[in-house]
C-alpha cells in the first residue's frame, strides 16, 4: 500500500508542476502574440489548452484568452463588421492587415464558442471562470464594438453574446443555481440587466414552445432563479451603473429608462408565467409576487389571469395567491367575483398546519375588516372558524378565538350567535351546514357559537382562558392578533415551562422530638414500642 500512496502523491505534484508550467507558458505565449504578429499562430496553443482535461490548465487558458482578446479588442485588431469566411479572406482582395484581423476574429469566435460550452462543464470553477471571461468580452465589445456603426445615431451593445450566455445558463438538464448566483453581480449594471431580461423572454418562448407547454422542472427552476435575482431600480436617478458607457445613449435614455425597464420586466414575467409550472414553482413565485414583482410592473393588472388560476388550485397555493389578489383589489380596484366565497372555502383543517398560516390569517383579517360586509357573510366565517376550532391545535386556537371576537366586535348584529336562547335540557341540533360551499346558504345565523363554550374545558389553560371571554360582554377594543400569528408549539411549551415557581406555603405544625411523640401525641395513642 505504501508505494501506491507515494506514487499518487508524486502524480499530484507532477500535475501541479505541469499546471504552473502551462500557466507560465501561456502567459509568455500571450506576450509573444501581442508583441509580434509573426507569432499569431501560437493562439492555437491557447485554444488547445482551453479544451484540456485538467482543471487548472483550463482555468489558466481562460485567463490567457481573457488577456489576449481583451487587448486585441482595445487595439482594434479584430475585424469589424460582417465576418467573411477564412477561405474567402485568402482568395479575396483583402490587405495583409485585414487578413490578420479576420484571422484573429475567427479565433476570437472559436474562443467564445468553447467558453459557452464550458458553462455546462462538470467543474464549477471552470464554469465560473468561463462566465466571468465572457462578461469581460461583453464589456470589451461594448467599448470597442465589432460592428461598424455611426456613433452619433447608434448604441452598440453585445446583444448576441449576452443572449448566448443566457441560453447556456438556462440549462434544461443541469441545475445552475450556484452559477446564476455568481452572475447576479453583473445584473446590478443597468444595461446588462435590461438585455438579460430581453434574452430570458426570448429563450423561454423558444424552449417552452418546443416542449409544447409541458413542465420542464430543471429548466424552469433555472429561469426562476435568474429572474428572481433581478433587482429593479425604483427611480431614474438610480440608473447610474452601466457596463457600456456611451454618453449619447445615456443622455437619450434617462427620461424613459425606468418605464422601459418596467415594460421589459413585465413582459419577461408574463412570458414565463403563461406556461404551466410545477406546484413547487407556483409557491416560489407567489411568495415574492406582492413585493418583488407587482410593484415594478407597468400594468400589474395583467397578472390577474395568473393569480386567479393559482387561486383556483387550492391548498397552500391559494393561500399564497391571496397576497397578490390583495394588492390588485386594494391598489388597482380589481373586481373579483365570488372572492369571499372562495376565501370561505379555503377555511379547512389543513389551514392550521401549513407553513403560510400566519400570512393567511393576517390577510383574512384585512379582508374581513370592512364594516360594510353583510351580516350573513361575517356570521358564516365566524361559525366556520368555530367549528374548525374543535380539532385545531392550541397555537391555532390562540389565533382563531381572538379572530372570532374581533368579527363580532366589528359587526354587533353577529352577537346573536352568542346570545342564542335555547333550552339546556332539550336536545339541540345545529342547523349550520358544514359542507355548504356558499356562505349565503350555510344557515350560520340560525346557529350559535356553542363550540367556544366547549373549548372552555380545553386541556390547555391559555385556550380555556381565552374561551371564557365569551361569557362576559366583549370590550369595544379589538384584540391584536399579530402577536400570536407566529407562535409555535415549541414557544408555547417553553412559556409554560418557564412559569415562575410557586413559593413554599408556610404551614403551622408541631415539631416531633421523639419517635411516636409530637403532632398532638396521635401516634402515641395508637402505637407503642414493645
Amino acid at each position: 500500500m505504501a508505494p501506491a500512496k507515494k506514487r499518487n502523491v508524486s502524480s499530484v505534484k507532477t500535475a501541479e508542476k505541469s499546471a504552473k508550467k502551462a500557466k507560465v507558458d501561456l502567459s509568455k505565449t500571450v506576450e509573444r502574440i501581442l508583441e509580434s504578429r509573426k507569432h499569431a499562430n501560437d493562439v492555437f496553443d491557447i485554444l488547445e489548452s482551453l479544451q484540456a482535461e485538467q482543471e487548472k490548465e483550463v482555468i489558466s487558458a481562460v485567463a490567457a484568452c481573457s488577456e489576449l482578446f481583451c487587448a486585441l479588442l482595445e487595439r482594434k485588431e479584430l475585424f469589424l463588421g460582417k465576418l467573411p469566411g477564412e477561405e474567402d479572406a485568402l482568395s479575396g482582395g483583402y490587405s495583409a492587415e485585414d487578413k490578420y484581423r479576420i484571422f484573429m476574429r475567427h479565433r476570437y469566435t472559436s474562443c467564445v464558442e468553447i467558453l459557452l460550452e464550458h458553462l455546462s462543464h462538470e467543474q464549477y470553477d471552470i464554469k465560473e471562470s468561463a462566465m466571468c471571461c465572457l462578461m469581460k468580452f461583453a464589456a470589451g465589445e461594448g467599448l470597442h464594438p465589432l460592428e461598424d456603426l455611426d456613433w452619433s445615431e447608434h448604441y452598440s451593445f453585445p446583444r448576441e453574446l449576452i443572449q448566448a450566455l443566457v441560453d447556456n445558463l438556462l440549462s434544461k438538464a443541469t441545475d445552475n443555481s450556484l452559477l446564476i448566483s455568481r452572475f447576479q453581480e453583473f445584473l446590478e449594471m443597468e444595461d446588462v440587466r435590461y438585455y438579460v431580461m430581453s434574452s430570458i423572454r426570448d429563450n423561454v418562448g423558444k424552449v417552452m414552445d418546443k416542449s409544447k407547454g409541458a413542465v420542464v422542472p430543471v429548466y424552469q427552476n433555472n429561469v426562476f432563479t435568474l429572474m428572481s435575482s433581478i433587482s429593479m431600480p425604483n427611480q431614474e436617478s438610480e440608473l447610474t451603473n452601466f457596463m457600456v458607457k456611451q454618453e449619447g445613449f445615456l443622455n437619450a435614455i434617462r427620461s424613459s429608462a425606468t418605464q422601459e425597464h418596467k415594460r421589459v420586466f413585465e413582459r419577461m414575467w408574463l412570458g414565463f408565467l403563461k406556461y404551466k409550472l410545477p406546484n413547487s414553482m407556483y409557491k416560489k413565485v407567489l411568495v415574492i409576487l406582492h413585493d418583488s414583482i407587482l410593484p415594478y410592473m407597468s400594468k400589474p393588472t395583467l397578472m390577474i389571469d395568473f393569480l386567479t388560476a393559482a387561486y383556483e388550485i387550492g391548498g397552500a397555493i391559494s393561500l399564497l395567491a391571496l397576497n397578490g389578489l390583495f394588492v390588485l383589489i386594494h391598489q388597482h380596484n380589481l373586481d373579483y367575483p365570488d372572492f369571499y366565497k372562495k376565501l370561505y372555502n379555503l377555511l379547512e383543517p389543513s389551514v392550521f398546519h401549513v407553513k403560510y398560516r400566519a400570512r393567511f390569517f393576517h390577510l383574512a383579517n384585512v379582508f374581513l375588516s370592512s364594516s360594510h360586509l353583510p351580516v350573513y357573510l361575517v356570521a358564516a366565517f365566524a361559525k366556520r372558524l368555530a367549528r374548525l376550532a374543535l380539532t385545531a391545535p392550541p397555537t391555532a386556537l390562540l389565533i382563531v378565538l381572538p379572530f372570532i371576537y374581533n368579527l363580532i366586535r366589528r359587526h354587533p348584529s353577529c352577537r346573536v350567535l352568542i346570545h342564542k336562547p335555547s333550552a339546556e335540557d332539550e336536545p339541540f341540533e345545529d342547523p349550520y351546514l358544514t359542507d355548504e360551499e356558499d356562505p349565503a346558504q350555510c344557515r350560520a345565523l340560525e346557529s350559535s357559537l356553542w363550540e367556544i363554550k366547549s373549548l372552555q374545558k380545553h386541556y390547555h389553560p391559555d385556550v380555556a382562558k381565552a374561551a371564557l371571554l365569551i361569557n362576559t360582554p366583549l370590550s369595544e377594543q379589538e384584540d391584536d392578533i399579530s402577536e400570536t400569528l407566529e407562535v409555535t408549539t415549541y414557544e408555547l411549551m417553553e412559556k409554560d415551562l418557564k412559569q415562575p415557581e410557586i413559593k413554599s406555603v408556610p404551614l403551622e405544625f408541631e415539631t416531633a422530638t421523639r419517635l411516636l411523640k409530637g403532632g398532638g401525641d396521635v401516634l402515641g395513642q395508637h402505637f407503642c414500642l414493645a
